[in-house]
């Protein structure tokens, strides 16, 4: 049984970190030493009791192994959030194409802020088209939290294929342009780095090297830096120009 506390944290949804944000990367050696025994949390995933459930989710943010994917599918729609957000994070670092449209179908039916989270996360790392339309609604519509991560996931589609990331690119700069948080926008500068390499030199590319450079001058100066960043990455002759007649004060 999971306690008013912890449920209370899920809620919190203006709040960006979630319970399991600050997993280890897959391949930190500490965390390796540290793993826990794969066959033993296979078992637990469907064990009747709560805690026993979450542990073995949570187990999975760090195990890679595909036998756990149809429980870890199973467990989006479980009782108790914690263990839905453990499933979701699980499913990210355990991407799967069968998983896309169980992960779509919780986004869209989940009330609670950090699970939705969690999804759009895992969406971005199945790279995948059908993620494209519930990442950009979750981009344009939902709490700040998700929007953060949501920004990030679209600039994943740029692994998709070329018109996959056209697509994403248009909601993505309509955001660095718009949204009302420094870190979704500074998010969105980095995706738009990320989507105007996989495209070629068009309306759109256009577009979002505009957004861009229209954020050199963002109110916030981590914005302007992630913009400043795609800019130089993409090596555009505009957006270099404009770096420039932004040092020199001429922007």
């Amino acid at each position: 049984m999971y306690d008013d506390d912890d449920l209370n944290l899920l809620n919190a949804d203006d709040t960006l970190e979630s319970p399991l944000d600050r997993l280890a990367p897959i391949d930190d050696p500490a965390a390796e030493a540290d793993k826990p025994d794969v066959e033993e949390m296979l078992g637990l995933l469907t064990s009747a009791e709560v805690p026993q459930r979450m542990m073995a989710a949570r187990a999975f943010c760090e195990l890679q192994d595909e036998r756990a994917t149809p429980q870890l599918i199973h467990l989006l729609s479980d009782g108790c959030p914690l263990v839905r957000v453990s499933a979701a994070y699980a499913l990210g670092r355990n991407p799967s194409l069968d998983a896309v449209e169980p992960l779509i179908e919780q986004y869209h039916h989940d009330w609670n802020g950090y699970v939705r989270k969690g999804v759009v996360w895992a969406l971005g790392n199945c790279r995948d088209r059908r993620s494209l339309s519930p990442l950009i609604e979750a981009l344009q519509t939902d709490i700040s939290a998700v929007r953060l991560w949501a920004a990030s996931s679209l600039g994943q589609m740029a692994d998709v294929d070329t018109e996959t990331a056209a697509e994403a690119i248009p909601a993505v700069a309509n955001a660095l342009e718009q949204d009302s948080l420094p870190a979704v926008r500074s998010n969105c500068a980095w995706s738009i780095g990320q989507l105007c390499q996989a495209v070629p030199v068009s309306g759109v590319y256009r577009e979002a090297i505009a957004a861009l450079i229209a954020a050199l001058c963002d109110p916030d100066l981590g914005v302007q830096e992630d913009a400043k960043s795609a800019l130089l990455k993409l090596g555009d002759p505009s957006g270099l120009q404009a770096i420039e007649e932004m040092e020199l004060g001429l922007l």
